[in-house]
């Protein structure tokens, strides 16, 4: 129980990392790569924060980083700049079909053990995304798809480089502090400094410290004993619960296409993880 609590948690950091994101470039205008920076910036100060206070493990070693970092950065990129011409929905469904498709693929590489319900799970969760986000016969561009298919992949293999980390908190930290240098240089040039406002930068600041700083290390703390196929299915949950933090926060509207989508998914997430306990 104490394991389903937490993934809940980390699940609702994720789903409110999408919230401040749409919030921060749509509605405050601030431009996608300065919140995706400022993001960053925001969350390596805070986990070296906690580091200097825990005053132990500063460093967890170079296993897993290269991985760690290179994913971090796909996905924080990719995902800031999706949402800029790309509908939350189908965006949602683009992330986290290429994390399931990802984190799977790692799985099977792995060696691990996908038992059929969990196959099951998944197909039922993703077909709920599929209700939720469906198109309606609208075109879609191909590059804010690409953009956000990147950032899946990225957030899929930075999912998969933390299953071995011994210590979450300062694998996530060296992650985010190793990446500040590399997203500088990748992104100062395209700063648009005059897009900034006072709610966009605490957005960005509470985006990072908070929901991706220290929601990143809880993840990081419970994938191990997730594993990753039934990581990758849990993640599924996330479209569903910004969806619905957005009809709360932002007045986007809900119907039953919604409530339905809600039961296919959560039915997948529950079904692949009875048959994790089972298996």
């Amino acid at each position: 129980m104490r394991l389903f609590w937490l993934t809940a948690l980390a699940m609702l950091a994720f789903a409110g990392n999408s919230l401040l994101n749409r919030m921060a470039v749509g509605q405050a205008g601030m431009g996608p790569v300065d919140f995706a920076l400022l993001r960053l910036c925001a969350g390596a100060l805070a986990l070296a924060m906690l580091l200097v206070f825990r005053r132990r493990g500063f460093w967890p070693g170079w296993a897993g980083r290269g991985a760690g970092v290179l994913g971090l950065l796909l996905y924080l990129f990719g995902f800031s700049l999706a949402y800029v011409d790309l509908a939350a929905g189908i965006g949602a469904l683009v992330l986290f079909g290429m994390v399931q498709i990802t984190m799977f693929a790692g799985a099977l590489v792995a060696g691990e053990a996908v038992p059929l319900r969990r196959w099951l799970g998944a197909g039922l969760a993703f077909g709920g995304l599929v209700v939720l986000v469906a198109p309606g016969g609208n075109a879609v561009a191909l590059w804010p798809m690409g953009l956000m298919a990147a950032a899946g992949v990225g957030w899929g293999v930075y999912s998969l480089a933390g299953r071995g980390a011994r210590d979450p908190l300062a694998a996530t930290a060296a992650n985010f502090i190793l990446a500040v240098p590399a997203a500088v240089v990748a992104g100062v040039w395209l700063l648009d400094i005059a897009s900034w406002t006072g709610l966009g930068v605490a957005l960005a600041v509470i985006s990072g410290a908070v929901t991706s700083g220290l929601g990143y290390a809880l993840w990081y703390a419970v994938v191990p004993q997730l594993g990753a196929a039934r990581a990758g299915v849990a993640q599924l949950s996330v479209p569903v619960i910004a969806a619905l933090a957005g009809a709360v926060l932002l007045a986007e509207p809900v119907g039953l296409r919604f409530a339905l989508a809600c039961l296919l998914v959560l039915g997948g997430v529950g079904l692949a993880s009875f048959s994790a306990r089972r298996g």
